[in-house]
C-alpha cells in the first residue's frame, strides 16, 4: 500500500509507537526493510539519500520501490530524503515519491520558511506530504565545520506556525552515521520544543539511539526516526563473510542472501524497539 507520511505520523504521535524510516540502495535492502514491516505489521519508510541518488538515479527508485510498496501489505511511503533542489523535488514527485523532505536547515530561518512554504504548496497539491528541518544533526565521519546545531523551540514554533509543515526534524542530540549507540538525546530541549508545537517531530541520525532511548521517545512527539548505518553495517558485514567465507559462490542472488537476512534482522530490533 503506497501511501504519504502525513497519517502516519500524525498516528504515531498519539500513540506508543514510532514510524521508522529507512534509508535502502536498491532491491535487496527494500525487499528486507518491507519483509521486516509485514512481520511485524509495521507501516515504514523507504528512504532515498543522497548517496542512494548518487548511487541509482531516481527514475529507477521511483519506479522499483514505487511497484514494491503497491505490492506490500502494509502501508508503505516513498520519501525524497534531505533535498535542497526544487526542481529535483518537483521531479520527485512527479515520478512518484509520496513524500519529500526539503533541507534547508543550513540556511537562515526566514530563508528555510519561504522554501519550506514553496514546496508545501506544490507538493499539497500532489496530495504529497513535506518533512522539514530546524537546527542540523552532524556526521560522525566528517569532522572539519561539522558540529550539530541544535533546534531552538522558540525557532520551531515560528517555523510551523508560518509554514504548517506535515513533519518537522529537529536536532536534539543524534548524529549521522553512529554506529556505536551512544547518543545523548537532549529531552529537556524536546520537551521545551514539545510545549511549543503540535506537529509529528522527526529525528535523524537514530542509527545511534539506544533501544531503551528509542522506547522512550515513544512516549513523545517523536513520530519518526530515521535509519541507515545500523543496515549499512549489517549489510556489508554480512556480504564480508560471504565472501570470506564461501568463495565457490559468485552468483548475486546467492551472495545476497545472507546480508538481505541480516539487513531484516535489525530492522525487525528496531521496530520491536519502536513499539511494534
Amino acid at each position: 500500500m503506497l501511501v504519504n507520511l502525513n497519517q502516519m505520523v500524525k498516528d504515531a504521535m498519539h500513540k506508543d509507537y514510532i514510524i521508522a524510516g529507512f534509508n535502502v540502495f536498491g532491491y535487496e535492502d527494500a525487499r528486507a526493510v518491507i519483509e521486516a514491516g509485514e512481520k511485524k505489521g509495521a507501516p515504514i519508510v523507504l528512504l532515498t539519500h543522497k548517496a542512494a541518488r548518487e548511487y541509482m538515479p531516481i527514475e529507477y527508485t521511483a519506479s522499483l520501490f514505487k511497484t514494491m510498496a503497491e505490492k506490500a501489505s502494509i502501508p508503505v511511503c516513498l520519501q525524497l530524503e534531505h533535498a535542497k533542489d526544487f526542481l529535483l523535488i518537483e521531479k520527485a514527485i512527479n515520478l512518484g515519491y509520496t513524500s519529500v523532505m526539503y533541507d534547508g536547515s543550513q540556511l537562515p530561518l526566514e530563508e528555510n520558511i519561504k522554501n519550506t512554504k514553496k514546496v508545501i504548496k506544490l507538493a499539497h497539491s500532489f496530495d504529497v506530504s513535506v518533512e522539514a528541518e530546524i537546527g542540523s544533526v552532524a556526521y560522525e565521519d566528517i569532522y572539519q565545520d561539522n558540529t550539530s546545531i541544535y533546534t531552538s523551540p522558540h525557532d520551531a514554533e515560528q517555523f510551523i506556525n508560518e509554514t504548517k509543515v506535515d513533519a518537522l526534524a529537529i536536532a536534539i542530540g543524534t548524529v549521522h552515521r553512529q554506529q556505536k549507540q551512544n547518543a545523548q538525546i537532549q529531552y529537556e530541549r524536546l520537551y521545551e520544543i514539545e510545549k511549543v508545537t503540535n506537529t509529528p517531530l522527526v529525528l535523524h541520525g537514530s542509527s545511534g539511539i539506544s533501544h531503551e532511548d528509542l522506547r522512550k521517545l515513544s512516549k513523545t512527539n517523536i513520530s519518526k526516526v530515521n535509519i541507515g548505518t545500523a543496515l549499512r553495517v549489517a549489510f556489508g558485514n554480512a556480504i564480508k563473510e560471504e565472501v570470506l567465507n564461501e568463495n565457490h559462490l559468485y552468483n548475486r542472488k546467492d551472495l545476497f542472501k545472507s546480508p538481505i537476512q541480516a539487513v531484516k534482522e535489525v530492522v525487525i530490533e528496531k521496530l520491536s524497539a519502536l513499539g511494534f
